[in-house]
Order: structure tokens, then sequence, then C-alpha cells
């Protein structure tokens, strides 16, 4: 149960940061906006694993699309899939590697899956809502689409490294947390 209160804590600031903060970073495609929502969905596929990052990305994606109306349900779907991936492969290799190494890792790995599926997404998807010729999205790929992709995910990953460790403590059950902080206490160090 504490997962899910959790979660929903994480969505809703998730969908805050997006809303409040966000910007063009590539000049050829300024309709790509970067926004560090991704990170608090991050955090929660870490912290709680695929599963809970997967249900918090497709709150947030839905509810942003409602909220915003930008890009319809293409745009609920684009979202989707973009964070999905980047969630469901960092937390999966971070799974398996609970260290910071395993976390890096997964923050590594994750763009570059993400971009992958955003390449075909594109391909299959920006034609049907744009009205456009496919090679018009194969024109934008090397210039706006793959970089926009790769550059979010790099910031966001970071974004997330250094800010997971310093959080994932908040996010612990109220008597382990107490556990641990005692344990600091009679080891002499501040928690």
């Amino acid at each position: 149960m504490k997962k899910l209160v959790y979660g929903a804590a994480l969505s809703g600031l998730s969908l805050v940061i997006s809303l409040l903060i966000h910007f063009p970073i590539i000049p050829q495609a300024p309709f790509l906006l970067y926004d560090p929502g991704d990170v608090p969905v991050l955090i929660a596929g870490f912290k709680f694993g695929a599963p809970l990052g997967i249900m918090v990305t497709a709150i947030v994606a839905v509810l942003f699309g409602l909220i915003t109306g930008e890009g319809g349900p293409w745009g609920i779907l684009m979202h989707f899939l973009a964070t999905g991936t980047y969630v469901l492969v960092a937390s999966l290799i971070y799974s398996k590697n609970r260290t910071r190494q395993g976390a890096l890792l997964g923050l590594i790995v994750a763009p570059l899956f993400m971009t992958g599926v955003m390449v075909l997404a594109n391909l299959v998807v920006t034609p049907i809502y744009l009205g456009v010729e496919r090679n018009v999205v194969v024109g934008m790929l090397l210039p706006a689409i793959i970089p926009f992709n790769l550059l979010k995910g790099t910031i966001n990953g970071a974004l997330t490294f250094l800010l997971y460790k310093k959080v994932s403590h908040i996010l612990e059950e109220p008597a382990k947390a107490k556990k641990v902080a005692v344990s600091a206490q009679e080891n002499g160090r501040s928690y």
C-alpha cells in the first residue's frame, strides 16, 4: 500500500515538474521540449521496481495529455513509450545490481534504448499524427529526434544519479528509516 502512496506522490511531483519546467533544447526542433519530469519516475522505478515505475509513467502521461491537450492520444502514447522504455530498462538493470555502478549502467543504457524506440515510434506515429510523409520524419531523425532523445535521457539520468540516494532515504518504510537513523547515531554519524 505504501508503494502506491509513494507512486502517487511521485506521479504528482513528475506532473508538476513537467508542467512548470519545459523548454526547447534542439534549435532545429523547437517543438521538442525538454522537461525533467522523468526524474521522479526514474526514482520510483529504482526504489520500488519497474512495475511501479511503469505505472507512474502511465499516470503522468495520461494526466499530462489531458491537462495540456498536447498531442492528444498520440502525445500520450509517445510520452508513455519514451519514458516507459527509459524507466523499464534503467530499473531492470539497477534491480540486478543495486550499486552506484548498476545505477550508472542503467542510466547510460536506458537512453540508448529509449532513443531507438522513439526513432521507430516517430517513423510510425508522426506521419499519422501530423499527416506528413515518412521521408519528412526520416529527415528529422539526425538533426532533431535522435539528439533530443539522447540529450533528454542523459540530462534526466544525470539528475537522477545525483538525487536518487539523497531522496531514496525519504522513501523508506518509517520503521526502517528510524532503524537506519538510530544505527547512524550509534555509530557517531549524523543522518
